[in-house]
Protein backbone atom coordinates (compact mmCIF):
# COMPACT_ATOMS: atom_id res chain seq x y z
CA UNK A 1 0.00 0.00 0.00
CA UNK A 2 1.18 3.67 -1.02
CA UNK A 3 0.99 6.38 0.97
CA UNK A 4 1.53 10.34 0.57
CA UNK A 5 1.97 13.18 3.40
CA UNK A 6 0.08 16.53 1.85
CA UNK A 7 -0.29 20.37 3.49
CA UNK A 8 -3.58 22.10 3.58
CA UNK A 9 -4.83 25.18 4.85
CA UNK A 10 -8.05 26.68 6.08
CA UNK A 11 -9.29 24.41 8.39
CA UNK A 12 -10.48 25.67 11.64
CA UNK A 13 -12.61 22.96 13.16
CA UNK A 14 -14.00 19.11 13.26
CA UNK A 15 -16.20 20.07 10.55
CA UNK A 16 -13.38 21.41 8.14
CA UNK A 17 -11.69 17.60 9.16
CA UNK A 18 -14.80 16.06 7.80
CA UNK A 19 -15.11 17.38 4.97
CA UNK A 20 -11.40 16.99 3.40
CA UNK A 21 -11.35 13.26 4.69
CA UNK A 22 -15.06 12.49 2.89
CA UNK A 23 -13.66 14.54 -0.52
CA UNK A 24 -9.80 12.85 0.29
CA UNK A 25 -11.79 9.35 0.85
CA UNK A 26 -13.80 9.41 -2.04
CA UNK A 27 -11.17 9.36 -4.45
CA UNK A 28 -10.65 5.77 -6.37
CA UNK A 29 -8.22 3.65 -4.64
CA UNK A 30 -8.26 5.60 -1.33
CA UNK A 31 -8.61 3.16 1.71
CA UNK A 32 -7.46 6.02 4.44
CA UNK A 33 -7.29 9.85 5.39
CA UNK A 34 -6.19 11.10 8.69
CA UNK A 35 -6.56 14.68 8.97
CA UNK A 36 -4.28 16.97 11.67
CA UNK A 37 -6.48 19.73 12.79
CA UNK A 38 -3.88 21.26 14.52
CA UNK A 39 -0.89 20.86 12.01
CA UNK A 40 -2.65 20.84 8.53
CA UNK A 41 -1.25 17.75 7.52
CA UNK A 42 -3.09 15.24 6.32
CA UNK A 43 -1.87 11.59 5.51
CA UNK A 44 -3.77 9.55 2.36
CA UNK A 45 -3.05 5.30 2.12
CA UNK A 46 -4.58 3.37 -0.81
CA UNK A 47 -3.58 1.64 -3.80
CA UNK A 48 -2.79 3.27 -6.60
CA UNK A 49 -3.10 6.60 -4.80
CA UNK A 50 -4.31 9.24 -6.98
CA UNK A 51 -2.16 11.83 -8.33
CA UNK A 52 -1.56 15.25 -6.82
CA UNK A 53 -4.05 16.86 -9.15
CA UNK A 54 -6.79 15.28 -7.59
CA UNK A 55 -5.85 15.16 -4.49
CA UNK A 56 -6.04 18.99 -5.45
CA UNK A 57 -9.48 19.07 -7.32
CA UNK A 58 -10.48 17.24 -3.27
CA UNK A 59 -9.37 19.28 -1.45
CA UNK A 60 -10.51 22.44 -3.36
CA UNK A 61 -14.18 21.01 -3.55
CA UNK A 62 -14.09 20.43 0.11
CA UNK A 63 -13.30 24.18 0.16
CA UNK A 64 -9.67 24.28 1.28
CA UNK A 65 -6.41 25.22 -0.31
CA UNK A 66 -3.67 22.42 -0.96
CA UNK A 67 0.16 24.15 -0.10
CA UNK A 68 2.08 23.33 -3.42
CA UNK A 69 4.78 20.82 -3.77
Amino acid sequence: MDSTVISVSGMTCEHCVTAVQKEIGSLPGVSHVEVSLDTGIVRIAGDPLPGIPALRDAVVAAGYEMASG
